[in-house]
């Protein structure tokens, strides 16, 4: 689902970030509504259990890139690199990258590849204290 850009109409979508574990407290709330045989409010997460995926999604060049996405809906990959200014190699690197992180999406557009992202903004969430039930090595004990 490609975005359209933010709408005064819709609210705004925000991609959550979280490394480790998801939002159990969301889950359980999103159960709770379903149950009730309500639609739930949408939610969009991504849990990276790999500090170097992390890393890779906030990378300035990457940042970069979801920017345009998001702003200009660039018709195709070597319009997103003129976008940016940048070799339409190294962007394709990117954009693949940041597809198998699950944050991009390319549709076919003829001859070329356009690709889109269906969020307006993203929360990277990084908790860095740990529950009970984890060491101060993040290993869970049984």
């Amino acid at each position: 689902m490609a975005n359209t850009g933010p709408n005064d109409d819709e609210p705004t979508r925000t991609m959550h970030i979280r490394f480790g574990r998801g939002n159990a407290d969301r889950v359980e709330e999103t159960l709770k509504v379903l149950d009730r045989g309500e639609t739930p409010d949408p939610y969009f997460e991504r849990v990276y259990r790999d500090e170097e995926n992390l890393h890779r999604v906030t990378r300035p060049r990457n940042l970069e890139l979801l920017r345009t996405l998001a702003n200009e809906q660039p018709e195709s990959i070597r319009e997103t690199a003129r976008l940016v200014d940048r070799d339409v190699r190294q962007v394709h690197r990117n954009l693949t990258e940041l597809e198998e992180l699950g944050l991009v999406e390319f549709d076919d557009n003829g001859r070329s590849k356009q690709p889109s992202v269906w969020y307006d903004e993203i929360a990277v969430e990084l908790e860095l204290t740990t529950n009970d039930e984890t060491n101060s090595n993040g290993v869970v004990e049984a």
